[in-house]
């Protein structure tokens, strides 16, 4: 998936109300991006960290920049965008370019399921289950190469598990699916110590069936792609 416009470089400022960013553009210009991100951002928000963002000329956008990336400066690349895997991952989807979830016929974005929920994906096919998929950002990394989810407590995502669990129940195909959105990580895992009860929801789905598949990205100010599989280690393990 390839920006709308080209990124340009910035250096943080501070972030704040979970959606807005201060920041200093080359020119020396100080101004304020859209954060499309309302997860803690642990690790990625430090005043003088050097970023990428998106221009825009839609009047109707009273932010002119949008935060895209963080460059770690040493290569790699985050993307802190919450709204990009799904993006980016529908293409690959109907594409049938997703190990593990090929060869079907339909691709359904934000289809109603559970008690009050939409699954990001439906997959479809014949004389196959239907299967759900939904889709987490994962962008937290404190142990050097692995890659762990959640960032903070997330309620919504628990309530997710279970309802993937729902659809196990029920004959159909479920599945968690983790995209890293960092260049520097192999692995992923669960910050079971961040939301225990997040833990706990993914064990309880695990036993019953819902699946987990793990994708790493190829990130630049130019584009980002879906990368390649990833393994998936319990806490406490590898």
């Amino acid at each position: 998936m390839r920006f709308a416009t080209p990124l340009i470089p910035a250096r943080l400022i501070r972030r704040y109300k979970r959606f807005l960013a201060d920041i200093v553009l080359e020119d020396g210009r100080e101004v304020t991006a859209h954060c499309a991100n309302p997860g803690s951002m642990m690790g990625l928000a430090e005043p003088g960290m050097r970023i990428w963002v998106e221009a825009n000329d839609d009047p109707k956008k009273k932010l002119k920049f949008g935060w895209r990336l963080v460059d770690h400066e040493n290569g790699h690349f985050t993307g802190v965008d919450t709204s990009v895997p799904n993006r980016a991952l529908r293409a690959s989807l109907e594409a049938g370019q997703v190990p593990g979830l090929t060869g079907y016929a339909t691709v359904r974005p934000e289809v109603r399921y559970g008690e009050a929920s939409r699954v990001d994906f439906l997959l479809s096919g014949p004389d196959r289950p239907d299967t759900y998929v939904e889709v987490k950002s994962v962008t937290l990394c404190r142990k050097p190469g692995l890659a762990e989810f959640p960032d903070s407590v997330t309620a919504r995502g628990a309530r997710h598990l279970a309802d993937l669990a729902a659809m196990v129940a029920k004959g159909h195909r479920a599945v968690m699916l983790y995209l890293v959105q960092r260049t520097d990580c192999t692995a992923v895992t669960l910050a079971a110590d961040l939301d225990p009860g997040y833990a706990r929801a993914f064990d309880e789905a695990a036993q019953v069936g819902v699946e987990v598949i793990c994708l790493g990205t190829e990130i630049s100010p130019n584009a980002i792609e879906i990368g390649a599989p990833l393994p998936f280690q319990m806490p406490g393990f590898g």
